[in-house]
């Protein structure tokens, strides 16, 4: 059991798991998500390929690659899952990038540690190396007239295929306002078995929730209501914003994310990159130790805007956020 959720061995057949998980989704989905579909309201859309997209009528919002993805052209060992690319701002732009030239490690909005220790042995879900996640369930797919909710359960394998830790994800989307909309992350992690240790990047802490922007023109980086001129490896933050032109979209858009105060997993400092990354590190350069039978729970809300940050009501969106019973309406 994982938090009360039935867990799929990955010893499975490959066919009989998605098999498994696929009806266990449509079960759960029930009647409440074929009455919002009906009314055009949110809904899923199965892709090939290992995605499922969220969208508001026809509307899309995210897509979410809980199968393998790796395009022509890119190096075997970059082949990644269990993240969340495409994600479009409320105008239809699209914000993410997915397998950057610059970085192909990149992926949309993701979650990954460059430095991990397991049994003593250094690996690295950042880069994809000796360690990597992949799909285990389906806990919950659903709908109604205010929201989208999406809960799956991931592993942490090893190259050899050992289970050292889960993962369970839980994303619920909001329907959007004239100013944006709020996207919710709530990432439960535990270890198996044994000691699992997170550390952000040597000298510069990055790591945990992370976002890649798509290519643009005309960057800029808001930080709790100031503009940041430079890059930044250790700001105390309670938010950041990036907006700017997005190739393909009619106008100014862009993204901020928020660390909820009532999460113990807080960022040490953020990753704040003017070529397009926003992150708030955890643990940043000092050690997480992940246990069994004790969790550890990441609590960020994306905000999805049109404009800039004054624009998209950042400031006023992130005051909404820190006053919501985020762990208590995802329980």
């Amino acid at each position: 059991m994982l938090w009360g959720y039935p867990m799929q061995s990955h010893r499975l057949s490959r066919r009989a798991f998605l098999a498994a998980s696929a009806a266990a989704a449509a079960a759960m989905g029930g009647a409440d998500t074929r009455a919002a579909e009906a009314a055009g309201g949110f809904r899923f859309v199965e892709e090939t390929g290992g995605r499922i997209r969220v969208l508001e009528g026809d509307r899309p919002i995210l897509t979410y690659n809980w199968g393998d993805q790796l395009p022509g052209g890119v190096p075997k060992d970059r082949t990644r899952s269990c993240y969340v690319h495409p994600v479009w701002a409320p105008d239809g732009t699209v914000l993410t990038d997915d397998f950057p030239k610059d970085h192909y490690h990149h992926r949309g909005i993701f979650w990954t540690w460059q430095r991990m220790k397991v049994a003593g042995k250094a690996v690295s879900l950042w880069d994809i190396r000796g360690i990597r996640q992949r799909f285990s369930a389906w806990n919950q797919r659903a709908v109604s007239a205010e929201r989208a909710s999406l809960d799956v359960s991931n592993d942490w394998l090893l190259d050899d295929g050992r289970r050292v830790a889960r993962e369970r994800l839980r994303v619920t989307v909001h329907r959007a306002s004239d100013a944006g909309r709020a996207v919710d992350f709530v990432l439960t992690l535990e270890a198996v078995d044994g000691p699992v240790e997170l550390l952000g990047a040597e000298g510069k802490g990055y790591g945990g929730f992370s976002f890649r922007f798509a290519p643009r023109r005309d960057t800029v980086i808001v930080a709790d209501g100031r503009k940041r001129g430079g890059d930044s490896n250790d700001g105390t933050f309670r938010w950041a914003d990036l907006s700017a032109r997005f190739a393909g979209g009619q106008g100014e858009a862009g993204a901020a994310i928020f660390v909820h105060p009532e999460g113990r997993a807080k960022p040490r400092g953020w990753t704040l990159r003017h070529y397009g990354f926003l992150g708030p590190s955890w643990p940043g350069l000092v050690p997480h130790t992940l246990e069994p039978g004790t969790p550890a729970t990441l609590l960020h809300r994306v905000w999805l805007h049109r404009g800039d940050a004054a624009a998209g009501q950042v400031a006023e969106a992130y005051e909404a956020y820190a006053h919501a019973a985020v762990l208590k309406e995802t329980s």
